[in-house]
């Protein structure tokens, strides 16, 4: 079973790791219990409402398990889901669908948390051409499938690693204003340096930063925890000469109030690391059971 828009191999990789710490010493309450030879169906049930993602994911452990087993996706990722709803069943052998259970379970209840908190933030900012973006606050190992699940929500990815594009933090700027740097020589070395194709980020805290930043050629300024009123006053003095980015201390409270004042990029770290899981759960269905 492949996922659309993920690497099969590294989606078979992060499923192995973590059926090595579940199963790698097998399924002794199944093993003492159920006769070997009784198969039977699952069915992934929707307890909450959101937006599914990882159903291909969870899919994809029972076969990392038994090959054997059918799966049968019945809502795609990105779609709304509701209490009730039923997201795909499994059918085989009972002993294999246990041993998958939760392994896929936590592939999917997790994914679907971050691509339903990520809708949430793309709801709050409808009919505003501001866009939600991720950061890399990700579960370390959960990199591709947490980013793949921001954009089941709706939202867009920055960074997916360290030489995606050149972002200027602060102990960046902080290291170099050691060895008498401004702000502006700081954004003209990287702009100089920067391989072909590669953008310039550089982060600034104050509204006066944005000029210095705009002439030396940055192409996006992240404005690092500003209140509205002075990203409005950097809205102003870029006017649209670059990208600029909101981030830091962005909440569903305040997130509609930032894309107001004209920002083209919003990041939320929150989006990655402090979703709660969706409540998804696999029923066996007794009626389908039986011995081979």
């Amino acid at each position: 079973m492949s996922t659309p828009q993920l690497p099969e191999k590294e989606v078979d990789r992060v499923i192995d790791l973590a059926l090595d710490e579940d199963v790698s010493h097998g399924d002794v309450t199944s093993q003492a219990l159920l006769p070997p030879d009784l198969s039977g169906r699952a069915s992934f049930l929707v307890k909450e409402r959101g937006v599914l993602a990882g159903i291909g994911v969870a899919g994809r452990v029972f076969q990392r398990v038994d090959p054997s087993l059918k799966i049968d996706i019945l809502i795609q990722d990105g779609t709304p889901i509701n209490p009730g709803d039923i997201a795909g069943t499994v059918a085989g052998r009972v002993t294999s669908i246990l041993k998958a259970e939760r392994v896929s379970l936590n592939f999917l209840q997790r994914l679907s948390g971050v691509a339903s908190l990520t809708a949430q933030y793309v709801a709050a900012v409808k009919g505003l051409p501001a866009r939600i973006v991720d950061t890399r606050k990700t579960t370390p190992g959960l990199r591709r499938l947490e980013k793949y699940a921001v954009r089941m929500g709706g939202g867009h990815n920055h960074r997916t690693h360290l030489g995606d594009a050149v972002l200027i933090k602060d102990n960046h700027i902080a290291a170099l204003r050691a060895t008498g740097l401004t702000l502006r020589e700081i954004v003209a070395r990287a702009r100089e340096n920067a391989p072909p194709g590669i953008t310039v980020e550089v982060e600034i805290t104050r509204p006066a930063e944005a000029r210095e930043a705009l002439e030396a050629g940055a192409d996006t300024i992240m404005l690092d925890n500003m209140g509205p009123a002075d990203m409005r006053q950097v809205v102003e003095t870029v006017n649209g000469q670059a990208r600029l980015e909101a981030s830091g201390g962005i909440t569903l409270a305040n997130v509609r109030e930032v894309a107001e004042t004209g920002v083209d990029i919003i990041s939320i770290g929150a989006l990655t690391h402090s979703y709660r899981a969706l409540d998804i759960s696999l029923e066996l269905e007794t009626p389908e059971m039986k011995l081979l």
